[in-house]
Order: C-alpha cells, then sequence, then structure tokens
C-alpha cells in the first residue's frame, strides 16, 4: 500500500484482492482502524463481506494474529518499514507462503492456494 489511509487501504486491498477467484474471496477480518473506513466501498466492489473484530478480543481474527506472530520472526514489532525494498518484504512473503502449516496437514499457504484455485473450493488438510 501507498500509505496507512483509508483510500490507500482501500486501493491496496482492491488492486491484490481482484486477481483472488471470486469462489475464494468470501470473507475479510478487520480491526477497528481508521484505515478500514470505506470497507463498504471494497466490499461491494470486491463481493465479499467484511466483519469487524472487537477491541481487545485477537480471538476473533485468530489467523491475523498468528500471521503476525511469524512476521515478527523477520520484522520485529516497531521495525521502520521504510528500510526495507518491495524485493525484500516479497522475499518475506515468499517464505512465509512457503512455510508449512499443521492446521493443513503440513502444506504451505502457496500450496492450499493453488489447490483451491485450481480444484473445488475444499480446503487441504480439514
Amino acid at each position: 500500500m501507498e500509505g496507512t489511509d483509508a483510500e490507500s487501504a482501500y486501493h491496496g486491498f482492491t488492486k491484490k484482492l481482484r486477481y483472488v477467484p471470486t469462489a475464494l474471496r468470501h470473507t475479510l477480518t478487520y480491526d477497528r482502524g481508521k484505515e478500514m473506513a470505506t470497507h463498504e466501498r471494497g466490499a461491494k466492489r470486491l463481493a465479499i463481506r467484511v466483519f469487524f473484530a472487537d477491541p481487545h478480543c485477537p480471538w476473533q481474527h485468530g489467523i491475523t494474529e498468528n500471521t503476525n506472530g511469524l512476521l515478527r520472526q523477520y520484522l520485529p514489532n516497531g521495525t521502520d518499514m521504510s528500510g526495507y525494498t518491495q524485493r525484500e518484504l516479497n522475499a518475506i512473503a515468499h517464505q512465509l507462503n512457503t512455510r508449512p502449516r499443521k492446521c493443513r496437514n503440513f502444506a504451505t499457504p502457496l500450496e492450499v492456494y493453488t489447490h483451491l484455485r485450481h480444484h473445488s473450493p475444499v480446503a487441504l488438510g480439514t
């Protein structure tokens, strides 16, 4: 995303999620930050339902909390992101997306996504 404001979030999410097949776009769960002020516009454009987690309820968006924990292995909390190139950030994303997950019978997120994109929307390992 270009910034941390609502317009940047709208453009960033719609730019990336428009490449995800509609059959795989069901819901998004957000925190209650100001950057989500245009969520209705994005939900309509992407044909997706948006939910907001209640404050101080991390269990309502567990995958986000888990991913944040994994990201902290590469980018400790408070890291100045301006010191990283897009190429370096893409490399971190690739490492996370090719890391096996126990909850998916040790398939990687990339393997699950590829399978779902090319087959019926049934998750691996469930």
